[in-house]
């Protein structure tokens, strides 16, 4: 049996790994370094660009639950990230380039798979009759080359769609004021010190910033975007919210609930938050500041935060396309092409948004595929489950008007008694974790273990 993963993202890696720790041989085609994409910098596998958290870690929120169900399916990806943690609250965020690494050794060194850096320009014919089992992945994100691009439009018999995603800035830990920042986490969760740099803003400071920043010249978009200028609702840039009126920030990035400002004893009109980005704890980024500023009206815009008069940029914001399926109309709940049996679909390219339903659907579509391999049916995941509720929406939405989806709550099938907000939410999540513990028995499920193939992603390993 043998498996062909294309791309080596979030999705594309944990579909190999799932494949391999089954007893499949796998090739994970990835075409960096050798073709490079308009924002990765290195050819590591699962390299991250726009944020480096993975959501909440709580218990009772959606991606908390996601999380939850990624341990019991035994991800790999999520060991690493859990392995390459830095501070950020309630949140799981990482360093980009150990977690990456981490990654990429795990993949290198697995003995069923091989790595080949070249760019897949078509689809894979399936196989023929009498040929060795063999099935295809396509996890290759939102940046999908333009050839691959084509091959799959013209599988699909339509036009896939189009968003334009942003990468906020990182700035240097040492170039930020801290005699007016202040570190503290939402509601005093987190670490003793907090875990976010906030810069609080009074209303004159506000109004000032959000001014400059909502009459700031945007750059040119490159001419692989074409025309198409439709932003997704989950990852705006930060100067399109502005433009939205006057308060739309402080409801928010900007949000000042549950920070208090040491100098004041009270409450800012707006705070920035700047979170973690790498172990060493010298690199920042700006929470929600995705942006499409030039990168001169960055610099002169976001100096305009107190605490960051004199900030030290070692990444500016930039736009970049962002590509992916009509799902409804293309893929079964399966992850499976409606079209072909042996074609599944994983990550940002089946509909799904954000790292966590990355993972997830990757891990999905390399099971399934294994699955598809030995004969036996690829698996539906109840839909009170976070996974299973995800997949069930990007694969039955409706595809005249389908955008892209994160894990939430209200993709969930309700209680059936009528409970308050956090009883609601804490219901969903133990709700989840007990119908995916008894679905994975009864269907005979073994989640692989990261920990016994990649010792450097075990509990209490040194990050």
């Amino acid at each position: 049996m043998h498996l062909l993963v294309i791309g080596g993202g979030l999705a594309g890696s944990e579909a190999a790994w799932q494949a391999a720790e089954r007893g499949v041989r796998v090739t994970l085609v990835e075409m960096r370094p050798g073709q490079a994409t308009p924002v990765h910098q290195t050819g590591h596998l699962a390299e991250l660009v726009c944020s480096n958290s993975l959501g909440s870690s709580l218990p009772d929120r959606a991606s908390g639950v996601l999380k939850q169900e990624l341990r019991l399916l035994g991800s790999l990806l999520l060991a690493c990230a859990e392995a390459s943690a830095v501070p950020a609250g309630s949140a799981l965020a990482v360093d980009r380039e150990h977690f990456s690494r981490m990654v990429t050794d795990a993949i290198e060194s697995h003995p069923l798979i091989t790595i080949q850096r070249r760019e897949a320009t078509d689809v894979p014919e399936a196989a023929g009759g009498g040929a060795e089992p063999q099935a295809t992945v396509i996890a290759t994100g939102p940046l999908t080359s333009e050839p691959l691009a084509a091959s799959l439009q013209q599988l699909a018999g339509q036009q896939s769609l189009s968003f334009y995603d942003a990468l906020a800035p990182i700035v240097r830990l040492d170039s930020v004021d801290m005699m007016v920042a202040f570190r503290a986490a939402r509601y005093g969760r987190g670490g003793q010190d907090g875990d976010y740099i906030n810069c609080p803003m009074t209303e004159t400071e506000y109004l000032r910033f959000w001014e400059a920043l909502a009459s700031a010249e945007q750059a040119p978009l490159h001419s692989f975007e074409h025309n198409d200028q439709r932003f997704f609702e989950a990852c705006l840039p930060v100067e399109e919210i502005a433009r939205r009126g006057r308060d739309a920030l402080c409801f928010g990035p900007l949000r000042p609930v549950g920070l208090t400002d040491p100098r004041t004893d009270s409450r800012p009109h707006a705070v920035v938050q700047l979170r973690q980005d790498n172990l060493a704890g010298t690199l920042y980024n700006l929470v929600g500041f995705q942006t499409n500023l030039r990168w001169a009206e960055q610099e002169r815009v976001f100096r305009l935060i107190p605490g960051l008069e004199q900030a030290e940029f070692v990444r500016f914001g930039q736009m970049h396309r962002n590509t992916f399926l009509n799902a409804p109309s293309i893929l079964q709940p399966t992850l499976q092409s409606r079209r072909r049996a042996d074609l599944f679909f994983g990550g940002q390219l089946t509909g799904v948004e954000g790292y966590g339903g990355s993972i997830a659907t990757g891990l999905l579509a390399g099971l399934n595929a294994t699955r598809w391999l030995s004969g036996a049916y690829p698996v539906i995941l109840p839909p009170n489950t976070m996974l299973g509720a995800l997949v069930h929406y990007v694969t039955h939405a409706e595809a005249k008007s389908f955008q892209p989806m994160k894990a939430n709550f209200g993709l969930m099938p309700p209680p059936e008694q009528r409970l308050g907000k956090q009883e609601r939410y804490r219901y969903y999540a133990e709700r989840a974790v007990q119908s995916l513990g008894g679905f994975l028995r009864a269907a005979e499920v073994t989640p692989a273990q990261p920990s016994k193939s990649c010792p450097s992603c075990a509990p209490g390993s040194p990050a």
